[in-house]
């Protein structure tokens, strides 16, 4: 009787280990693959930043608290939002923000 107990304890230790060394840590890498970058170039694709200068078809626009210079296909003026396509270097590809009314 007292080696089934002992062969019990045993048994739900290394199960808990298991679970505690391999399971949760797994599920934690998972998670984290299917989250959005937030740091980097590719945390600034598609955020949203206001216009602050604006000539043609490139300007500067604020976003993440500083000022970045920014490109558009599209016509924008000071005070629109622009959404963020692409980096390159320190230039942002933007385009114009649609909003959407839920």
């Amino acid at each position: 009787m007292v080696l089934k107990i002992f062969v019990f304890i045993i048994l739900a230790y290394l199960l808990f280990e298991f679970i505690e060394h391999i399971v949760i840590p797994l599920f934690a890498i998972i998670l984290k693959k299917k989250r959005k970058p937030v740091t980097g170039d590719s945390g600034l694709i598609g955020e949203v930043g206001e216009v602050k200068e604006w000539s043609r078809t490139e300007g500067r626009i604020f976003v993440h608290g500083e000022l970045w210079w920014a490109t558009s296909e599209e016509p924008l003026s000071p005070g629109d939002k622009a959404e963020i396509q692409s980096v390159n270097g320190l230039t942002l590809k933007v385009k114009p923000h649609k909003r959407t009314n839920f």
